[in-house]
């Protein structure tokens, strides 16, 4: 009887493990930063050699604008404006190139805010609410991203991030030391795809002709 028992048990025991073994683990829930991150390539980063890509300027000069090189798993920087070249690394910067990596922060701020929203410490997001778009006056996602008041490029500083259903990125507004008015609004459109990765080539101003281009995007991937 007490070895049908032990038996019995050891089956009963067998059984329950094998269950707990089977049970899926739980999907880690995404924060509303991460989704948005992720609708726009996020998950294809870690493959990026190489982002390359011009700030600024016209269509019509080539040679306008700042244009960048960065590979991202080695912090090297190239830098080409006006025909002339400088290359940096992050880690290790003299004068010249802290100057000139003001220019890279804003520059790439602008191309991967997407993923600035993730990258970036010291940061404060809200919870996301339903608002009317400030270019556009479209019905969208709202969340904002306040950075600290100590340190960084854009100390105080707060961004409100108007993104479609789908966590794309349509529109944002600036304000300079989180003040209650923006202090510019941009559409984020004509997006497009580079390998993996999406970015808006257009951003505009409401009644206004000025377009602020991010141009000439190249993503290089491991090979």
């Amino acid at each position: 009887m007490k070895k049908l028992f032990l038996l019995s048990f050891l089956i009963i025991f067998s059984s329950c493990k094998q269950a707990e073994e089977k049970k899926e683990p739980v999907a880690k829930k995404l924060t509303v930063a991460e989704k948005i991150a992720n609708a726009h390539g996020y998950e294809n980063w870690d493959s990026v050699k190489t982002f390359a890509f011009t700030f600024g300027g016209t269509l019509e000069d080539p040679n306008s604008g700042r244009s960048w090189v960065w590979n991202p798993k080695t912090n090297d920087i190239k830098l080409t404006r006006n025909d002339e070249v400088l290359e940096y690394n992050r880690s290790n910067m003299d004068s010249v190139a802290l100057k000139a990596d003001r220019g890279f922060i804003n520059d790439k701020f602008w191309a991967l805010i997407p993923f600035q929203l993730i990258w970036d410490e010291g940061t404060t997001i809200s919870e996301p609410e339903k608002a009317t778009s400030p270019v556009k006056q479209e019905e969208l996602n709202k969340l904002i991203i306040t950075y600290s008041s100590e340190g960084g490029y854009t100390p105080g500083d707060a961004y409100d991030i108007y993104f479609d259903d789908d966590y794309i990125i349509r529109e944002w507004s600036f304000r300079r030391g989180n003040a209650p008015e923006p202090t510019i609004s941009n559409t984020f459109e004509n997006y497009s795809d580079y390998n993996g990765i999406k970015v808006a080539q257009d951003h505009k101003r409401s009644a206004s002709d000025r377009n602020l281009l991010i141009r000439n995007v190249k993503v290089e991937l491991d090979e």
